[in-house]
């Protein structure tokens, strides 16, 4: 059967207009889908960049201004991949013109944003994403399998990581290109938008609702110069983020992100403790998951090392033969896969917009605990 053919107009060519492009192109040759992606247009406000973006990537043609995207017949989804001051009102007017939606995390600066992205794309009833891109690493995606079949039994506890170390000099800059990161009217927090939602996706993925936080942030260094003006001004995004949280299953999380560790680059790490199982996993080793099963024999009960490379592990038969590894930008390619197949389905592929809020909801609440000094209810 042919394929329909779904023209993609991206915004932004950073980072992650790279790994989507990648990804955009990349999924319908190892996977057997209902759509087959077409780069029609990449946009941003940098012309020339935009034109050698797209002339590396195969973009048919660029815009400078994201309204015209939308505008356009010729486009059927669009990928918002720009900073996270830009995510609401493009998703918004993207809606309302009946586009798709995949859109880079956090979904919203706040909560208050995410709730509006979401209003939009439920009441133009188009399908919608959020590219919290390690739901699909393969080693996670059998930890999901495992809990869902009951194998860990009553949880109770749930403790991640996500430890950088790239802001810890005090003559990096904020701001501009490249460090909007670093500066909270763009990016709307520090790591606690930026590394700690993906730590707080899984843990509402695989163990459930989060109902309460009592949380700390901390800025180390309070003024830095800012890109854009050359000026000192105050640093106002959080450094490092932690927080003890309660989940609706009644077990218990300790979550923890920085840009103040040195020496690590990257260390997402999770947890999870049930009565009759333990499971772990480091995205520096991401193909292999640690589990222990209390229920082994007593003799030879001890945690195993699964390497996850097999045709019956998840998402696996579609690349190499047993053994042989895949990296972080295939989670980006299982994402593509499996929003396109959930397209042909005509069915929502989590995680969806409201997902993305979930998450948001938390964050607001940490950040609300961290300047309360209090236990804060997170909004559902």
């Amino acid at each position: 059967m042919a394929k329909r053919d779904l023209n993609i107009g991206l915004v932004g060519y950073g980072f992650m207009g790279r790994t989507h492009s990648n990804a955009f192109l990349q999924a319908p040759r190892f996977f057997d889908l209902p759509y087959r992606p077409v780069l029609k247009a990449v946009c941003a406000r940098n012309a020339e960049r935009a034109k050698t973006f797209a002339e590396n990537w195969g973009y048919a043609s660029i815009e400078t201004d994201w309204r015209a995207l939308i505008e356009r017949s010729d486009i059927d989804l669009i990928d918002v991949a720009s900073p996270n001051d830009t995510h609401a009102e493009i998703a918004i007017a993207a809606a309302k013109a009946g586009k798709m939606l995949l859109c880079e995390k956090p979904l919203g600066r706040d909560a208050v944003e995410a709730k509006a992205m979401v209003d939009a794309v439920e009441t133009a009833k188009i399908a919608n994403m959020v590219w919290y891109n390690y739901r699909r690493v393969p080693a996670l995606a059998l930890l999901k399998q495992l809990l869902d079949e009951g194998r860990f039994g009553r949880i109770f506890h749930y403790r991640t990581q996500f430890l950088q170390d790239w802001t810890i000099s005090q003559d990096l800059p904020q701001g501009g290109e490249g460090l909007w990161r670093l500066d909270s009217s763009i990016a709307g927090s520090g790591v606690t938008g930026d590394l700690l939602a993906h730590n707080i996706d899984m843990a509402l993925w695989l163990n459930g609702p989060i109902t309460e936080v009592a949380a700390m942030t901390e800025t180390f260094i309070k003024e830095r110069k800012h890109s854009l003006t050359g000026k000192m001004e105050p640093v106002t995004i959080d450094d490092a983020s932690s927080f003890l949280g309660r989940f609706g299953n009644g077990s218990t999380g300790i979550f923890e992100a920085t840009r103040y560790a040195r020496g690590h680059k990257a260390l997402f790490t999770l947890e999870i403790n049930g009565e009759q199982a333990s499971a772990r996993w480091d995205l520096h080793d991401l193909h292999r998951l640690e589990y222990f099963d209390h229920r082994d024999e007593g003799r030879l009960r001890g945690w195993r090392s699964i390497h996850v490379t097999d045709s019956d592990h998840p998402y696996m038969k579609q690349w190499w033969v047993p053994g042989l590894q895949i990296g972080y930008e295939h989670t980006f390619i299982h994402q593509v896969a499996d929003f396109l197949e959930g397209v042909g389905r005509k069915e929502a592929v989590a995680p969806t917009f409201r997902d993305g809020l979930a998450v948001d909801y938390v964050t607001d609440a940490v950040l609300q605990s961290a300047k309360r000094k209090t236990w804060e209810a997170v909004s559902a």
